[in-house]
């Protein structure tokens, strides 16, 4: 594996790899790798015959209050297990890099980055911008035919998705399941601020989805007593959530019933850290009417 640190290098080692026909994967991450990182080098590395991996903690995504500065840090180790998952070119600019002296430009994605996680009441304005124009730079830099997220911030792949359609950047966007704890817990960076009985609380997030799955899945429609079952098993864990939302699985407008494939979203504060987490409810499929047979009696035909 090769680390660059310059745009001009990563083009030019991307470049050479285009010259033999080679296809190219991305994988864009803040580093502090964890298995749901893994996964998704595993899936580009089984797919593509370069590996390009972007390690960049980008400071404008986070808002004013939150963890850039604590924001978990390990370059050495993040490079031994991307080389260890088969990576190819390890990208780990300066910010300066990335945002050099006279930078002006933001991309913005309006109606889904202003809800859930966007909305400004919540985390301030411009976290999905931050996220947008980041995201854009390493498509134009990297030119990849592929890019791989994690489900985990579903948000995040719809606002990604909905950029390269706009921007007709000509990439394949494959979001990946997100990758949990045997106890159902999410993979996250930010599990690393919990305390052992923060932890444990924390799984909460995942009994109050798979709480409100069950509720589907026994045949609830009504978005209020899917989100009760969901919302019951917070309360018992003594986690108020900053939102517990269904949303539509495609646009992130909200929905009053679960008729189509539909996104339960929840984030929450459990001590220092900040988690998502999500599901997507699949209605249970309501059995076809059977027509009555022609002639049969009762239904209007007539009788002997």
């Amino acid at each position: 594996m090769r680390t660059v640190r310059t745009i001009a290098e990563l083009r030019a080692a991307v470049a050479a790899r285009r010259v033999d026909g080679q296809s190219v994967g991305l994988v864009p991450t803040m580093g502090s790798f964890h298995a749901g990182h893994l996964s998704l080098m595993a899936a580009a590395r089984e797919a593509c015959d370069a590996v390009v991996v972007s390690l960049f903690v980008n400071p404008t995504q986070f808002g004013a209050g939150e963890d850039l500065d604590a924001y978990p840090r390990d370059q050495a180790r993040d490079a031994e297990l991307a080389a260890a998952a088969g990576v190819d070119l390890l990208f780990a600019p300066p910010v300066t890099e990335i945002y050099p002296d006279g930078f002006a430009t933001a991309v913005t994605v309006r109606g889904i980055t202003e809800v859930l996680c966007g909305d400004p009441d919540r985390r301030g304005p411009g976290h999905f911008d931050g996220v947008a124009t980041v995201v854009t730079k390493l498509l134009n830099i990297v030119a990849p035919d592929v890019a791989y997220f994690g489900r985990k911030d579903a948000q995040q792949v719809a606002v990604i998705r909905r950029l390269v359609r706009d921007l007709d950047i000509p990439v394949r966007i494959e979001a990946l399941a997100t990758v949990r704890e045997p106890d159902g817990l999410a993979l996250s960076s930010r599990n690393a601020y919990l305390t052992a009985a923060e932890r444990q609380r924390a799984t909460a997030l995942h009994r109050a989805l798979v709480a409100a799955e069950r509720a589907v899945a026994a045949g609830e429609t009504a978005s209020e007593p899917v989100l009760a079952a969901a919302r019951a098993e917070l309360d018992a864990a003594a986690i108020a959530p900053e939102y517990l939302e269904l949303r539509d699985a495609d646009d992130l407008t909200a929905v009053t019933a679960v008729t189509r494939p539909t996104l339960l979203a929840v984030a929450a504060r459990v001590g220092r850290a900040r988690l998502i987490d999500n599901t997507v409810l699949e209605p249970v499929p309501q059995p076809a009417a059977v027509p009555a047979a022609a002639g049969a009696p009762g239904e209007g035909a007539p009788t002997q």
